[in-house]
């Protein structure tokens, strides 16, 4: 098996929603805010390749929207989803599997693509099979009024009209050295991939942490439809994680991709920070 960072580009949201309740007297000093509150947030995927087998984790907000929609999020940034998969080597059409951990738009927004005449959509990854579970599909097509506005129709109906969809569910292992286990309170069902990798455990977070910054149990993001459920959601993992030597991939922080984790006097904290390809 081996991992690649998938780099597709950076946005901006609002510091007091990314952080909560938390002050921005604290959040400040973690990720820098500019004259508009405004902070900036990677969307890093990640590739995985096995066997004839490959994964692509999340694909990032795509560019079929139009300026007023990309007006409010700031894109910025060199890398695109496109230029990330060619200096590895690959293309599109090479993607088998597209595993998507929700379908709020920064995470599946590279996953269709508009056609060229304007009549409509297509499929990124024509010969991929495209991943959900039953109950976060139901729960992004029939949208409720807090999160529609991040749940596009253009990024997630054409994927079961292309007939490619599958469905996987929590406690499943839909590939080799894969399990998923999902979590609740940031989205119903959103799933974070467990994937066994030179004898160690990475785990893929998501958004339950966005970022390393969002590591102390408290800072839960105004985004999160459920902040409490999320609370106990991420102490029960970060024990877990602390206690069997996990390794987290952050998909949204600026700067760190990956860190290992310890028990202070604080509660989990990372350890050491570090790139997926230092992974030895």
């Amino acid at each position: 098996m081996n991992l690649y960072t998938v780099d597709t580009g950076y946005f901006k949201l609002d510091g007091g929603a990314m952080f909560g309740v938390v002050p921005k007297t604290m959040w400040n000093k973690l990720n820098p805010a500019d004259e508009n509150n405004m902070c900036s947030w990677a969307m890093r995927c990640l590739l995985i390749e096995e066997g004839d087998r490959l994964i692509l984790i999340d694909n990032g907000i795509g560019n079929k929207q139009d300026d007023k929609f990309f007006g409010h999020y700031y894109l910025h940034g060199d890398a695109s989803l496109e230029k990330s998969l060619s200096a590895l080597g690959f293309g599109f059409d090479d993607i088998t599997d597209v595993f998507l951990t929700h379908l709020h738009f920064d995470h599946c927004g590279g996953s269709i693509v508009r056609r060229n005449d304007g009549s409509g959509y297509d499929t990124a990854f024509k010969n991929a099979s495209y991943w959900s579970n039953e109950a976060h599909w139901k729960w992004a097509t029939e949208p409720n009024a807090r999160e529609k506005a991040s749940f596009l129709k253009e990024n997630i109906l054409p994927i079961k009209e292309s007939g490619q969809l599958k469905f996987t569910g929590d406690g499943e292992s839909p590939f080799p050295g894969f399990k998923v286990h999902c979590v609740n309170g940031h989205t119903e069902g959103m799933m974070l991939p467990h994937i066994t990798y030179k004898g160690k455990t990475i785990v893929f977070m998501a958004d339950l942490l966005p970022s390393a910054a969002h590591m102390p149990v408290p800072y839960v993001m105004a985004y999160d439809t459920r902040p409490l459920l999320t609370l106990s959601e991420k102490a029960a993992f970060l024990k877990t994680a602390q206690e069997n030597d996990y390794l987290l991939f952050f998909e949204h922080d600026p700067l760190i991709e990956c860190c290992s984790l310890q028990l202070t006097e604080k509660g989990v904290r990372p350890k050491d920070y570090f790139r997926l390809s230092e992974i030895g």
